[in-house]
This record gives C-alpha cells, sequence and structure tokens, in this order.
C-alpha cells in the first residue's frame, strides 16, 4: 500500500532545486562570449640592404652578394659599425669591406600603443667588390623613423644630412626626383633621396636607394649590379582592443506587460538612456550580449523548476 505522506523526499527535492540554481547561476552569468583582444604593433629596422650581382672576369661566374647590417625586428637594436663580406674568385677569397660608419644605430620597440623603428647612420663609408680604394658613397648623417601609434596617423621621414660623395664626386641630392652621377671608366650610380610612404596603419621611410651599375676591372671583378639602400625603417600601428558586438535597439511600439512576463524583469539596475521597447531591451551599455537570452532562459527553468518543487513538497504535507 502506497502512503501518502513524503515529507524527506519533498525536502529532499527542494534542497536539490535551491542547489542545482547555485550551481548553475554562475556558470550561466559567465558564458559570456570572448573577444579577442588587440596585440602589440610591429616595427623593423635596418642600417643597410644590398641586393648585387657580382661578375667575375672572362664572365667566368656571377656571383650574388646579398647581406644587411644592423637589421632589427621589435623588439631589438643593433649597433655595428662594421660590415665586412668575402666572396670566392674575387681577391682571391679575401674578406673585403663593405661598410664602415662612426656610428650605424638601428632600434625597433612595439607595444600596444605605439611602434616604431628609426635608424642613424653618421660618416659611412660604402664599398663594392672590386673598389677597395674608392668608396661607392660617403655620407655625413642619414636618418629614417617611422612611427605608428594607436589612434594616430602613422609617420614616416627620412633626412641625409651634410656632404655626399658618390664614386670620389661631391653630389648635390634633390627630393625632387632621381641624381645620377656617372664616373667614365668606373660606372654610374643613381640615387633616391628620403622615400618615404604611409597608409591608415603603416608607415616606412628610407633615407638613401642606390641603383649601382660600375665596372672595376679589378680583383677579378668584372662588374658589379644591384640595389642597395641605407636606414630603412617600418611600423604597423598596434590592433588595440576589439569592441564587443552591440545590436541597435528596434523600432517597435510598447506593449503592455502581463502579469505572467512582468517577474521576469532583470533585479539588476538599468542602463543610462535605454528605453525598454516591448519586452526586449538594449543591454548594449551595461555589457550584454548574445549570450543574454540563455541567461534569462535559464533564470527561468530554475525558477520554474524551484516553484514545482515546493508545490509537490506542500500538496505532500497536506
Amino acid at each position: 500500500m502506497n502512503s501518502d505522506n513524503f515529507p524527506m523526499p519533498a525536502r529532499r527535492l527542494a534542497a536539490l532545486a535551491t542547489a542545482a540554481a547555485l550551481t548553475a547561476a554562475p556558470l550561466l552569468l559567465s558564458a559570456r562570449p570572448a573577444h579577442a583582444t588587440g596585440g602589440h604593433g610591429h616595427a623593423s629596422a635596418a642600417v643597410l640592404r644590398a641586393g648585387l650581382d657580382v661578375s667575375l672576369l672572362h664572365r667566368t661566374a656571377d656571383v650574388p652578394l646579398t647581406l644587411s647590417l644592423n637589421e632589427v625586428q621589435a623588439p631589438g637594436t643593433a649597433d655595428r659599425t662594421a660590415l665586412s663580406a668575402r666572396l670566392d674568385g674575387v681577391d682571391q677569397g679575401r674578406p673585403f669591406s663593405v661598410l664602415r660608419a662612426d656610428v650605424a644605430s638601428a632600434r625597433a620597440t612595439a607595444t600596444a600603443e605605439r611602434a616604431e623603428g628609426s635608424v642613424r647612420l653618421a660618416d659611412a663609408r660604402l664599398h663594392v667588390p672590386g673598389l677597395p680604394l674608392l668608396s661607392l658613397i660617403e655620407v655625413g648623417t642619414v636618418t629614417a623613423r617611422a612611427t605608428c601609434a594607436a589612434g594616430e596617423e602613422p609617420e614616416a621621414e627620412a633626412n641625409v644630412l651634410g656632404a655626399v660623395t658618390v664614386l670620389g664626386k661631391r653630389t648635390t641630392l634633390t627630393a625632387g626626383g632621381p641624381t645620377e652621377v656617372r664616373v667614365p671608366g668606373v660606372g654610374e650610380v643613381r640615387l633616391d633621396l628620403a622615400e618615404h610612404r604611409s597608409t591608415s596603419h603603416t608607415a616606412a621611410a628610407t633615407a638613401l636607394r642606390l641603383k649601382v651599375s660600375v665596372n672595376p676591372l679589378r680583383l677579378n671583378v668584372a662588374e658589379v649590379t644591384g640595389t642597395v639602400t641605407l636606414a630603412e625603417a617600418s611600423c604597423e600601428t598596434p590592433a588595440g582592443e576589439e569592441p564587443a558586438p552591440s545590436e541597435a535597439p528596434e523600432s517597435a511600439e510598447p506593449a503592455a506587460e502581463s502579469p505572467e512576463t512582468a517577474p521576469e524583469k532583470s533585479s539588476e539596475a538599468p542602463a543610462p538612456q535605454v528605453e525598454p521597447q516591448g519586452t526586449q531591451s538594449n543591454l548594449a551599455e551595461t555589457g550584454g550580449s548574445s549570450a543574454t537570452p540563455y541567461i534569462a532562459g535559464g533564470a527561468l527553468a530554475l525558477l520554474l523548476l524551484g516553484g514545482g518543487a515546493v508545490t509537490v513538497a506542500r500538496r505532500r504535507r497536506s
């Protein structure tokens, strides 16, 4: 025969409902979508980059020469003031000087707010294979800088200060276009001065770009062609924090709330200057997101479960 009084199971049912509500509530409240946060920007700098093709006498071979000095990525610094290289077939494989300078510094930094690359070169002399005594170019002071700060327009600048000598000839550089220097019996050099460019989130600057074509006819070198850049810097703006997506309130006529829906109102303080739109409300200013309907639905289910448990308990006691 079944009994009509089950006080202990009813109490247990109510206790279980309460425990489930206390356990599930933090989980529902914490189930908000994750939004990607911005990272650091990017910056780079280099004192020298060279991409040359060296042809040996009698066209026995073409030897590529690709090198750089003080090339850094953020975060990084370098300040070597000399660069040498060695090529098979050139001066019997002995090392030769490429660049010597009193100052040759490159610096690249990047944080969540700012990225910057900068170069400073002072009293520098550049050589190519086959011309150990004659400098391809001599410069006084060369600088380049690229700065990208969050919320600001990227900036780039490059400067060549002081005297410039190309293949032994004092040269005046112009910003309006390239400068060409020709030396009979040696070759020619084309120079582009102070190039800089920027976009909405990047910037780059190059102080000097040299297009080289020389004919040393010495040390087993017939011809040297290619490109050399002095003082190069670039940057990319930090991404910054991405804002949480929000939905614009829908235009709808206010609807009267029924007694059944009235208890479902949130007890949290309403967002300022936000008017309810029927049973929907704009929670963009209070941190509401696409997870809000799930939280409300879970809370309603837990409320109904607790109310059912209490009702069953009262009926079984009567």
